[in-house]
């Protein structure tokens, strides 16, 4: 919830609405976290699944002032499914929340220790960022996973969701509060942002005595902004221009079956394929069949010159088409000249998100993992498979496309870092 000494503060204005505050609690809560057992944080966090479902009659009565503005706006219908509290969304909440309750802790954990000469042992301990501020648009459940992941991983968090689901988040941040309460973990432990004032966002940005890390979640815009003008560290998710390159070497029904699963499984995840690139010695045995299948499925199809020779259906691709992620039924299809050709063009135009290549050899394999520079690089599968669930993280904060301090889904150990614990019997250095 919002700072206590705001409560009579008129919840847009940025200028009655102490960020600091918020900031100095929470770093305050974020020093008792870290002595916090893995028990209470699960205790916690299973609390707070109980009463999602207790108290699923306040949530969507406050759900439905967000929706009600939603629908008067304008705002698309996908735009409004995402904003829902429905029955089912509550209880897919309340299960993620039970899920991440019964995963291993990694705070405290140590690393394989090694023993110096002189019989100092060396190792590192996992621990928490510490204070990480989160920046999202409108779908509410993150206002649930973003406190989750952060709470297990012994992080406090202030979060700040968008305008659209102002509503749904501060009766979501009574919820998390409640279940801190009933675990005695401090209240500060999950603030949410009491403002829908953008100026907030600029505050928080800035406040580097207090937040550690900010990781923002949304558009590109959202993404620009705070990429230009925050002063704490991001960990980042740009877009996810996604790419599935087709070898000579590839088995032909293994290709057709990955390339449309990497573009048919769902068109709005940021791991769906937007470019396909075949190789020019496969190109006649597999274009033809999979233009068919994907014009069958509605994808709307759009090639270099060499593809359109081959698929005549599929408009003319622009060199805005390969660096577009387009999140709908639309794919650009390029018929490369090789391997390096291939290499070079995900060098020009990926996000650096996932890529794959589909083929039986063993060397071009080996050199596309190594040589391509993106956050995921697979062999043989499709790029839908870049989520926290299936790479065994569980829940995910998001897709970092960073290099430092996370890269690619980030989940529980993403949102911590090590330090060095050295122990010994009193030796000296000489």
């Amino acid at each position: 919830m919002t700072n206590s000494t705001h409560a009579n503060a008129a919840p847009h204005d940025a200028a009655v609405y102490d960020m600091t505050a918020l900031g100095r609690q929470a770093r305050s809560a974020s020093r008792l976290l870290m002595k916090a057992s893995g028990q209470a944080k699960a205790g916690a966090l299973r609390a707070m699944a109980a009463r999602l479902q207790a108290r699923r009659d306040y949530l969507q009565e406050q759900n439905g002032i967000d929706l009600a503005a939603a629908k008067a706006a304008g705002l698309a219908p996908a735009l409004i499914d995402r904003l829902t509290l429905s029955d089912k969304a509550l209880s897919t909440m309340a299960a993620g929340l039970a899920q991440i309750a019964d995963m291993p802790d990694p705070v405290g954990s140590l690393t394989a220790s090694h023993i110096r000469p002189n019989g100092m042992r060396v190792a590192q301990m996992r621990v928490p960022l510490g204070v990480i501020g989160i920046i999202y648009e409108s779908r509410p459940n993150v206002t649930i996973d973003a406190a989750a992941l952060c709470l297990k991983s012994g992080n406090a968090t202030i979060l700040r969701g968008g305008s659209e689901a102002f509503h749904s988040n501060k009766a979501l941040g009574t919820i998390i509060q409640e279940g801190l309460a009933e675990v005695n973990l401090p209240a500060h432990a999950v603030q949410v942002v009491g403002t829908t004032d953008r100026a907030a966002v600029g505050q928080l940005i800035t406040l580097t005595e207090y937040i550690d890390v900010i990781i923002p979640r949304g558009g590109k815009g959202l993404i620009a902004r705070l990429a230009a003008e925050s002063r704490v560290p991001l960990i980042k998710h740009l877009d996810g221009n996604c790419h599935v390159y087709i070898d000579a070497a590839a088995d032909p029904g293994l290709a057709h079956d990955i390339a449309i699963n990497a573009k048919t499984y769902r068109y709005g995840i940021c791991g769906a394929m937007e470019t396909l690139l075949v190789h020019q010695d496969i190109a006649a045995r597999i274009l033809p069949r999979l233009g068919a299948s994907l014009a069958a499925r509605g994808v709307e199809l759009r090639g270099c010159e060499r593809t359109r020779a081959l698929i005549p259906s599929a408009a003319t691709a622009t060199d805005e088409d390969w660096g577009t992620e387009y999140l709908a039924a639309i794919l650009a299809i390029r018929v490369v000249n090789s391997l390096d050709e291939a290499i070079d063009h995900i060098a020009r135009w990926s996000s650096g998100h996932t890529e794959s290549i589909v083929t039986e050899n063993l060397s071009a394999a080996t050199r596309f993992q190594r040589e391509v520079d993106s956050s995921s690089v697979y062999v043989n599968l499709p790029t839908c498979f870049a989520d926290g669930y299936e790479y065994g993280l569980g829940a995910e904060i998001g897709v970092s496309t960073n290099r430092l301090h996370a890269r690619g889904p980030v989940g529980l150990e993403g949102l911590t870092t090590l330090k060095w614990v050295l122990s010994g019997e009193g030796q000296l250095r000489g």
